[in-house]
């Protein structure tokens, strides 16, 4: 009864089942695009829990460690999945999610906002002033990115020393850049790079739970998605395969909605409740945590595990990278949104979906 309780209240917890089907898939030796799935499927509800158990950890130790937590933990799904990607050599489809994640935000997060929010309120208004930066902080994740993939070629081949000497150089720059911008927030109470959550979001009831039952929903949680990237990893060889769709298309469409669904429908459920302000700062906070930590650790992490992460990045994946980051700007900067504007990020979203769909294995 109390399970039939916790899905009626939300029902992402029924994809908690996936977790032991993936076990079952294992030991059974199913077919790879099956195991893929189903662990695609565990992914979702224990992401939405690190989430969940992360917001009342913040519930209860106030606003300053509490967006620490969030700044920190706000992306914790997708950096596991991308550490097992390293652990296997899959150093294009790291890259591919991390710019995934930045364009799945800007343009399919933000852009499905802007229609729901649209067609249930009209005309929407948000901070013109925080647009502005928020466009300001996203040009800087553009140069960060772009700069270091371009001067590569003459610096020297991608792995030689010179190469990653810049890109650590530029990692640490970023997360320096990351962390200023957490003491600012923290001064001026709110900022993009710590994303509001709790019961202001309407993704939770804090006091529901204990500070007990968090760490324990916490690290269950993690766990669980750790064994799931592990499995989900260890499946992308043969999906590439049967499924003949490029490394592309699975790192910058399908990885980054795994890890990221639940934080989706939450942008999507404010904009519907008319808080287009909230709306767009967990998508742009989101995409700016991306950029600026989960990447430029990446990059420190893989050393550390022998498979050097370097931030060159193939040029399809900086133009939809400039391209996303520009339309979502213009269409940011006046302050308003509406449905049709929503529509407009959805077709960029669409269009850059089906071009890396047709990009060749």
């Amino acid at each position: 009864m109390r399970a039939l309780n916790i899905v009626r209240k939300e029902p992402i917890a029924i994809l908690l089942l996936a977790i032991p089907l993936v076990a079952l898939a294992e030991i059974n030796y199913w077919n790879p695009v099956v195991v893929f799935g189903l662990s695609a499927l565990g992914v979702i509800p224990a992401a939405r829990y690190i989430g969940k158990s992360t917001e009342v950890l913040a519930h209860y130790t106030g606003p300053r460690i509490g967006g620490l937590l969030n700044a920190t933990l706000g992306n914790a799904a997708e950096l596991i999945i991308t550490i097992f990607a390293i652990r296997e050599n899959l150093l294009q489809l790291v890259k591919a999610s991390l710019t995934g994640s930045i364009l799945g935000n800007l343009l399919l997060v933000l852009g499905m906002s802007m229609i729901y929010g649209g067609f249930k309120n009209g005309i929407q208004s948000f901070n013109r002033q925080q647009a502005s930066n928020n466009a300001i902080l996203l040009a800087l994740v553009v140069i960060t990115l772009v700069l270091p993939s371009f001067f590569s070629n003459y610096i020297g081949p991608e792995g030689s020393l010179k190469v990653e000497a810049l890109s650590l150089g530029v990692a640490g720059i970023m997360i320096l850049l990351y962390v200023l911008g957490l003491i600012f927030s923290f001064k001026m109470h709110q900022g993009p790079l710590t994303p509001p959550g709790g019961e202001e979001s309407g993704s939770l009831e804090a006091p529901g739970w204990s500070v007990r039952g968090a760490i324990l929903a916490l690290l269950l949680s993690t766990a669980a998605v750790a064994y799931l990237s592990e499995v989900l990893v260890g499946a992308v060889g043969p999906v590439v395969t049967d499924l003949g769709i490029s490394e592309f298309f699975l790192g910058i469409i399908l990885i980054p909605l795994i890890g990221n669904v639940a934080e989706h429908l939450v942008a999507v459920q404010v904009a519907g409740q008319n808080k287009m302000d909230l709306s767009v700062e967990i998508s742009v906070s989101s995409s700016l945590q991306i950029a600026l930590f989960v990447a430029p650790m990446l990059v420190f992490v893989s050393l550390l595990m022998g498979n050097p992460l370097t931030l060159i990045f193939h040029e399809f994946e900086l133009i939809a990278l400039i391209a996303g980051v520009m339309i979502a700007a213009l269409v940011s900067a006046d302050g308003e949104s509406n449905w049709l504007e929503g529509m407009e990020l959805l077709a960029v979203y669409a269009i850059l979906a089906l071009v890396f769909f047709l990009l060749p294995v």
